[in-house]
């Protein structure tokens, strides 16, 4: 998804293209002093006698024009005439074209664009993401500002937009001349918008900064990253989303609670933390006891990582791996471990496929004797909801804005499931499970999946439903037994000793609890639980919840019940997104059900 993000760029007016149009021949020099005027030697260094790639495949073409057409035949796409219908300047052109290479939309994408995407305005895409572009450098008839050309102009402008000779010769003398005076005007036009184009470029980044991005290597054909993927791992890099999960106290506490409460399990084990990031899981295990903890990490946060682990004299025990767990090998000749840990979980639990990689370490890795998995069991639950400040503040809110109506934002909100702290006051019924994911089980197939629901409603009084919340359990267990659904989660509120007692306060150190591994030591055999939840009734984490709104909230009372069908698959365009379809009915006390109401989303 494109972010809406927008950037105030200067317009480059008619005026200035005018003024130069307007000058006789010979007076470009003054201005270009750089140029050579030359139009055949201009003309030979341009991007159209380069070889050009396909809009929409790695294919390679002797020129631009034969890119241009082959993307006609083969994809339906005609450039010139999209730039044409949504009346594109020169910036937007460009932008359009880079962001074509950058995010591979399809053809039938790029002709659904009506001119007023926030790409368009973003000067992000005024960045070649192919260096030299020949695409970017062509000067088609179509691009051109003259209003009403003659047909002697549009004969020299077919010319240069085709880079072949003219056909026919000048007459006489007067179209011989008509015909140079037009061709020099075209060169001016061409050389200001390339002199144009570059000025923009080097304001937004440095020259090394451009060679380094446009000679970093492409991905291979053999095992290509998907766009999705690319742009996952590099939002790993910064500092300030792994902030946000280590202040989390609720997700940290509870990993580092159970790490440190059974050292008997991390004793001498061998212990995998899929996607590491700074490596906090892998110090817990390592202070908690392992022999050997790799670490592997996909994104650049692995060479922190790997700093951290130095500085703390761990290094002897954590190896940072930098790469997909799904292609890297383990040092030594290790082919299996005895635990692995991960914090894989995302909004709405699977949003980010990164269970998918997990899965794949489980299945490649993890001990056939008895290993574990940390968490070893996730389920994800879901509730009715009044959320009416919620409604109040995402979707009402557009109705008035300084007396007039926007109500129309407001519908956007019905298209995605939006992500934020729900009020427990607003919960009106008991949750219901709608995926139980046993981690040593369950396969990245069974991650797609529909589910029947029945939600109660609990409340005293007669309310309206605005939403359905989905929030998610989680639990570790100490010999990766599955738990019985009437197993709780623990509610983690405020001032719970969970989220106090493992944090170092004033230099203290991490608490220890190796004397435990004396006599009286309870058995592994007897599974020990830790849990905690993502739901309105514990303490906020960063997952906050997940509400899907309803296009036609309903009434209910205590008694009313909400049945029906909650499908989840990953996104075909993007497999890190999610697509959910809610089916459901509503039954008043003593009534019969009502239709069945569907209603989509993108947890995105």
């Amino acid at each position: 998804m494109v972010m809406n993000i927008r950037f105030a760029v200067p317009p480059r007016t008619d005026d200035d293209d005018n003024d130069k149009l307007s000058q006789s021949t010979g007076s470009n020099s003054d201005d270009y002093p750089e140029e050579d005027n030359n139009f055949d030697d201009w003309v030979s260094d341009q991007g159209p006698s380069r070889p050009c790639h396909s809009l929409f495949e790695d294919r390679s073409f002797p020129t631009a024009e034969a890119t241009l057409k082959y993307d006609e035949a083969a994809h339906l796409f005609n450039l010139i005439a999209t730039c044409t219908k949504l009346k594109l300047d020169l910036h937007k052109r460009i932008r359009l074209i880079n962001f074509i290479r950058k995010h591979k939309p399809t053809p039938s994408d790029v002709g659904n664009l009506t001119g007023a995407e926030s790409f368009f305005s973003s000067d992000e895409y005024l960045i070649p993401v192919i260096e030299d572009d020949p695409l970017l450098q062509l000067d088609l008839d179509d691009w051109s500002d003259d209003e009403d050309p003659s047909p002697a102009v549009a004969t020299a402008t077919a010319a240069i937009t085709t880079g072949t000779s003219i056909s026919s010769e000048p007459a006489d003398l007067a179209s011989a001349l008509r015909r140079i005076s037009v061709l020099e005007k075209k060169l001016s036009h061409a050389q200001r918008a390339l002199v144009d184009y570059r000025t923009i470029v080097a304001q937004k980044i440095d020259t090394q900064s451009l060679a380094e991005i446009a000679n970093e290597p492409g991905p291979s054909k053999k095992d290509a990253l998907r766009d999705d993927d690319s742009h996952y791992f590099q939002s790993y890099d910064a500092t300030e989303i792994h902030a946000v999960m280590i202040q989390d106290r609720v997700r940290t506490s509870s990993y580092a609670s159970f790490i440190f409460k059974n050292p008997l399990l991390f004793k001498d084990a061998t212990v995998l933390d899929v996607g590491c990031g700074t490596g906090i899981l892998s110090l817990f295990a390592a202070k908690s006891g392992a022999r050997r903890v790799y670490a592997v990490d996909a994104s650049d946060i692995a060479e922190k990582a790997e700093k951290i682990v130095r500085e703390n004299g761990l290094e002897d025990v954590i190896t940072v791996i930098r790469g997909k767990v799904e292609e890297i090998s383990l040092p030594d000749g290790v082919t299996h471990v005895d635990i692995i840990i991960s914090e894989w979980m995302g909004y709405a639990l699977l949003y980010e496929s990164m269970l998918d990689s997990v899965l794949h370490a489980r299945d490649r890795f993890l001990s056939p004797n008895g290993g574990i998995m940390a968490p070893s069991q996730c389920r994800m639950m879901l509730v009715l909801c009044e959320a009416n400040e919620l409604y109040k503040e995402r979707i009402e809110f557009w109705n008035d804005i300084y007396g007039f109506d926007l109500s129309e934002m407001g519908k956007e909100v019905y298209n995605d499931a939006i992500v934020d702290v729900i009020s427990p006051e607003s919960v009106v019924s008991d949750p219901c499970i709608i995926k139980d994911l046993y981690l040593n089980t369950i396969t990245p197939r069974q991650l797609d999946f529909k589910s029947p629901f029945t939600l109660t409603c609990t409340s005293s009084k007669r309310i309206k439903i605005h939403a359905f919340v989905l929030y998610f359990d989680t639990f570790f267990t100490t010999t990766g037994a599955p738990l019985d659904p009437s197993v709780p989660a623990t509610l983690i509120e405020e001032g719970h000793p969970l989220i106090a007692e493992v944090w170092p306060v004033g230099g203290k150190p991490i608490p220890q609890r190796r004397a435990s591994l004396g006599a009286g030591l309870k058995s592994r055999d007897e599974n020990k639980v830790s849990s905690f939840s993502t739901g309105p009734l514990s303490y906020p984490t960063h997952w906050k919840q997940t509400a899907f709104f309803l296009r036609e909230p309903f009434s209910a009372e205590e008694g009313t019940v909400v049945s029906g069908m909650f499908s989840c698959k990953k996104n075909d365009g993007n497999s890190r997104e999610l697509d959910v379809e809610i089916h459901y009915t509503v039954k008043q006390a003593e009534e019969s059900a009502g239709e069945t109401v569907v209603q989509m989303y993108t947890v995105s």
